[in-house]
């Protein structure tokens, strides 16, 4: 039997290699074979056909974290979620926070033996991103718009030492212009005008995933806020998923590579980004699990 390589069947097949890595290790493709770390697949091997992964949920995620909120529950979803999205959100960043720190601030809200040599905006911008996802399940239901993302940032940057320089525009778009890695963004005059396309395109239809993840690429490439997009970008693409009744994900360490990967590659390739929010659904799917909540 003739054997083929994972990127010669995702040239065949028209996906992305890892989707095929990740059919095979999910026992999909019938004859594959895995040796000394690669997948050997049949030449003769018939595509999978690719489960909805939508996932409209028999009870809204969305309203199971705004109850919990409101309760202040604890060591439940809403408690996993504040403290899993602003780890993973603040360290792709750069924060020098780890996991514990994190769930210790968030659970005392005091700094406690912290240790090491850790910024105090680090800290400052955990105690606002806790906030942030206060404001995005409370408001998971409505419409996008720009006094909501402006003040997503607001609640994110005040008090740190960024918000207190004279160029820099805390809860309102950039003064001066940025890049990212070597990538020319929208320029300052431009991005209210951009904001503003972005938004009504975005809400001229229903949220879907492939939308949703659309509207982040193209957020990121305009890159509105002087510092803070990432963290503000991903905690949109949070709120619409509950918004769209679609399961919800978070970017952690190891899916980190793959969500910028994904991002560079969107124009060409969708499924680099659509496959790792997928990986990230089905993450969460085990988290909900985990604390008792029935998912598709």
């Amino acid at each position: 039997m003739d054997f083929l390589s994972v990127e010669e069947v995702a040239k065949r097949w028209k996906i992305s290699a890892r989707s095929v890595r990740n059919y095979c290790s999910l026992g999909r493709v019938d004859g594959a074979i895995l040796e000394k770390g690669e997948w050997r697949i049949p030449d003769g091997a018939v595509k999978p056909s690719r489960k909805p992964r939508r996932r409209l949920l028999p009870k809204n995620v969305g309203q199971i974290l705004k109850i919990e909120m409101e309760s202040r529950m604890k060591g439940g979803l809403y408690h996993q979620v504040q403290i899993d999205l602003t780890y993973n959100s603040n360290h792709i960043e750069g924060s020098r926070l780890t996991h514990e720190q994190t769930r210790w601030i968030f659970e005392t809200m005091t700094i406690g033996d912290i240790g090491g040599d850790v910024p105090i905006n680090d800290i400052v911008e955990t105690a606002n991103h806790f906030r942030c996802i206060d404001t995005i399940i409370s408001n998971f239901t409505l419409r996008l718009t720009e006094p909501f993302i402006k003040r997503l940032h607001l609640q994110l940057k005040n008090g740190t030492s960024d918000s207190r320089k004279p160029w820099f525009a805390t809860g309102d778009y950039k003064k001066l212009a940025n890049s990212v890695n070597d990538v020319e963004t929208a320029k300052p005059e431009d991005v209210h005008h951009e904001m503003i396309a972005l938004l009504k395109w975005y809400e001229s239809n229903p949220p879907s995933l492939e939308r949703i993840l659309d509207f982040h690429v193209r957020f990121e490439t305009i890159h509105p806020f002087q510092d803070g997009n990432g963290r503000i970008g991903r905690l949109i693409m949070f709120k619409e998923c509950l918004r769209a009744g679609i399961l919800p994900f978070i970017i952690d360490d190891f899916l980190k590579r793959f969500y910028y990967r994904g991002l560079h590659e969107w124009p060409k390739i969708k499924e680099y980004l659509l496959d790792t929010c997928r990986t990230g659904q089905d993450r969460f799917a085990v988290l909900m699990h985990h604390y008792g909540h029935a998912c598709p």
